[in-house]
């Protein structure tokens, strides 16, 4: 009997063991959200704060955001800057943008955890007192009404040869750029329009733009020269259609494309701006003989193309005061085309530039504010090109 008795406690204390490792396993408050079977998924489904997985390990979480870093929750009004623009469609992207470019990707995405959202009037950021600082320096820059519509004179031009600098190098004042075979230097108006003037006299002066350009202060503007180029891209067989064949063609677009997005600094006096530059060029068409056989004709052959390309990818940021000039100078790139002031014959040829280079040359330089648009409008308008932004 003794034995029975001791046999029945050593089961009972060896079932509340189990039990109670069981229940050390499951971390508190998450019997409800692990692993949840199809029904009780569906009748838990409607209840606040279930979580229903199929592998990971999800939990509601403390339900309050952390802050071992000190983080804070801060909400700035950028009505002042949305409200202005009627284009772009979410004019708060580009603070979006630029916090990410000042801050780098990772800030927001790793340790400490930090929040960034925006809508039409509010910017929402969740970050340590540090960050909070850099981003309110960034929204005093868009909201400042000092940058409404700045007028910038953007001149993309390219010459033959780079021996321009032997005499224009005692006007120059150089600043710094990471990208190799590219440099950049700032200048005097006076001087720059002295250097633009002794360009235009070189028979190899090419210019690729419209001078006058309006920005809305940190928004992106597009300066784009080019063309599309066909080519025989492949060989389709289709037995019983003569001849046997047919070749599809292929579209390539060729040119330049210059993407500039200024920020004026809180106390007006210099210019914080984003400039990218790509170009395509096809710089050759590599024939290519395909067999081609059918029953009439069994050695038939046709010829497709395999274009060969030319990529350049440029993107910097420059900071310069706002009361002088900056020049870029890409190096000797593929020649964007068509080139704007060409003869009929260099136009008229698609070949006639392939493979080309130049040396490409970007001025930029502060005009000032715009005059309002109700006194802009009394005054005769010439057709200018479009420029289309982009995100």
């Amino acid at each position: 009997m003794a034995a029975r008795i001791l046999g029945a406690a050593a089961l009972v204390l060896l079932t509340i063991s189990i039990a109670c490792a069981q229940a050390a396993d499951a971390e508190p408050g998450d019997a409800k959200n692990w692993r949840s079977t199809s029904s009780d998924g569906d009748a838990a489904s409607g209840r606040s704060g279930s979580i229903t997985t199929t592998s990971a390990r999800v939990s509601a979480g403390p339900g309050t955001l952390p802050n071992d870093h000190g983080q804070v929750w801060r909400e700035y009004d950028i009505s002042p800057y949305t409200s202005r623009l009627t284009t772009p469609a979410r004019p708060q992207q580009a603070i979006i943008d630029r916090v990410l470019q000042e801050t780098g990707y990772e800030a927001w995405h790793s340790e400490p955890l930090g929040i960034l959202s925006a809508t039409s009037k509010t910017l929402r950021v969740y970050h340590t007192p540090k960050m909070q600082a850099i981003v309110a320096d960034l929204v005093d820059r868009f909201v400042t009404s000092e940058a409404e519509n700045l007028t910038f004179s953007l001149r993309v031009l390219t010459l033959d040869h780079p021996n321009w600098r032997r005499q224009a190098q005692p006007l120059l004042t150089s600043v710094p750029v990471r990208t190799a075979g590219v440099s950049a230097w700032v200048l005097e108006k006076e001087n720059a329009a002295m250097l633009l003037a002794e360009l235009k006299r070189r028979s190899d002066y090419r210019e690729h733009s419209s001078p006058h350009l309006m920005v809305n202060n940190g928004q992106s503007s597009f300066v784009s020269t080019g063309r599309p180029r066909t080519y025989l891209r492949e060989v389709e067989l289709t037995a019983g259609v003569w001849p046997g064949y047919k070749v599809n063609s292929g579209q390539i677009d060729e040119g330049l494309t210059l993407e500039f997005a200024p920020l004026l600094s809180t106390d007006g006096r210099s210019i914080d701006s984003v400039i990218k530059c790509d170009i395509d060029q096809v710089e050759k068409m590599v024939p290519v003989t395909i067999d081609v056989p059918s029953q009439a004709s069994p050695r038939q052959t046709t010829q497709i193309e395999v274009p060969q390309l030319v990529h350049y990818r440029f993107q910097e940021r420059f900071r310069w005061p706002v009361d002088q000039v900056l020049l870029v100078d890409f190096g000797m790139v593929a020649v964007p085309v068509p080139i704007e002031g060409a003869t009929l014959i260099e136009s008229l040829l698609p070949l006639g530039n392939a493979g080309r280079r130049a040396n490409l040359l970007v001025f930029i330089e502060t005009r000032g504010r715009s005059a309002p648009a109700a006194e802009v409008a009394r005054e005769p308008r010439t057709a200018t090109k479009s420029y289309h932004g982009r995100y």
